[in-house]
């Protein structure tokens, strides 16, 4: 298993790329990613060509049980978040 991206990583990248300041490149991340979170917010689906998809899917109270001691508990009915990756991206997931 490799290193994990972080904010910081993708800021880096992006001024290498485009050029622009580091705080400029912070701007423009956070502006996209509140973009994408407020366009979940609503329910709303979010499509990223050649990435793949996040929507958000409304799960059922159901019940589920604590692993360590075996006791059944209710799990309230919420809202998730969820990805589906684009058939580029598998591919070249799976290419490695």
């Amino acid at each position: 298993m490799g290193k994990t991206l972080t904010r910081a990583d993708l800021i880096d990248a992006l001024g290498r790329e485009v050029g622009l300041s580091r705080n400029d490149c912070s701007d423009l991340l956070e502006s996209m990613l509140e973009h994408l979170a407020k366009t979940l917010e609503k329910g709303q689906l979010v499509k990223l060509a050649r990435f793949g998809n996040f929507s958000v899917r409304s799960k059922r109270p159901r019940i589920g049980r604590n692993p360590k001691t075996g006791v059944e508990a209710t799990i309230s009915a919420r809202r998730v978040v969820s990805f589906k990756a684009s058939q580029i991206m598998r591919e070249r997931v799976e290419k490695g």
